[in-house]
C-alpha cells in the first residue's frame, strides 16, 4: 500500500483519538536512528504466501488454533505469539509495538523469525529500551506515519490489523483470523475503540483484495468507513 492511499485513514485515526502526528513522527525517527546502525529487514525480504493465519490476542485464540495449524504461514500479533508458541505452532512473523511481551519478540529475532516492530507516539521508551537488544537482521521497522526508509508503512493501526496489512503486502493468497474478538467485554473504552478501528480497516482491506474475510461475517452492514 502506498502512503498516499493510507494517509486518509491515518488522518481519520488521528482525529478520532486526538493523537499528535508529530509524536508518531518522533517515534518513527527514533526507530530509524536505532535500526539504521545495521541492516534491518525490508518488506521485500518477507514472503508470506499461501493461506496466512493472522493470529489475534483475543480470548478465543486457544480454541481456534487449528486455523493456524492448517495455514501455510502464521503471523502473530503481540501476545498471540506466546499462545501459538506454547501450543507448538511455529510463527513466520510477529507484529508488535512492544507494549506487552518484548522478551518474546527478542527471542524470536534471535531465532531468525521476522519481527515487525512498530513505532507510534507513546512507545518511544519501549523502542529505546528493547530494539537495541534485538538481532537487527530480523527486525522490520514500521510506522503509521509517513515512511522513512528503512522504516516502512504497509498500513494498519493495531497490532492485529497491521499484521493483516503486512501479510497482504507480502503476498498472502488468503487470510484467516483466529483469535479475533471485536466485541471483547474485558477491554477498556480506548481498547474497544481500537478494536472498532481494526474492524474498519479489515473491512477496507477485504474490499481492496476483492475477497471476503469470515471474521467479518454478520458485521459488514454496521461497519462505517469515516474517511474517503
Amino acid at each position: 500500500m502506498l502512503y498516499d492511499e493510507w494517509k486518509p485513514a491515518y488522518e481519520a485515526i488521528l482525529d478520532d483519538f486526538g493523537y499528535d502526528r508529530a509524536d508518531d513522527e518522533r517515534a518513527r525517527d527514533r526507530l530509524f536512528e536505532i535500526v539504521s546502525k545495521a541492516t534491518p529487514l525490508s518488506i521485500e525480504d518477507i514472503e508470506l504466501n499461501g493461506t496466512v493465519a493472522i493470529c489475534g490476542g483475543g480470548p478465543t485464540l486457544a480454541d481456534e488454533l487449528d486455523l493456524a495449524r492448517r495455514a501455510d504461514r502464521v503471523v502473530a500479533a503481540s501476545v498471540a505469539a506466546d499462545v501459538c508458541l506454547d501450543a507448538g505452532i511455529a510463527i513466520d512473523c510477529m507484529v508488535t509495538d512492544l507494549d506487552k511481551n518484548p522478551e518474546t519478540a527478542r527471542q524470536l529475532s534471535y531465532d531468525g523469525v521476522p519481527v515487525a516492530v512498530h513505532a507510534h507516539g507513546d512507545n518511544q521508551s519501549e523502542l529505546e529500551r528493547n530494539v537495541p537488544t534485538f538481532r537487527f537482521g530480523t527486525v522490520l521497522p514500521t510506522t503509521q506515519a509517513a515512511p522513512c526508509p528503512p522504516v516502512c508503512n504497509p498500513g494498519g493501526f493495531t497490532d492485529g490489523d497491521r499484521a493483516a496489512f503486512l501479510a497482504d503486502t507480502c503476498g498472502a493468497d488468503r487470510l484467516v483470523f483466529p483469535g479475533w474478538s471485536f466485541d471483547d467485554p474485558s477491554v477498556g473504552p480506548e481498547k474497544a475503540r481500537k478494536l472498532q478501528w481494526a474492524e474498519r480497516l479489515l473491512y477496507w482491506l477485504e474490499d481492496r483484495r476483492s475477497g471476503r474475510f469470515a471474521v467479518l461475517d454478520g458485521r459488514r452492514g454496521r461497519i462505517d468507513r469515516p474517511w474517503k
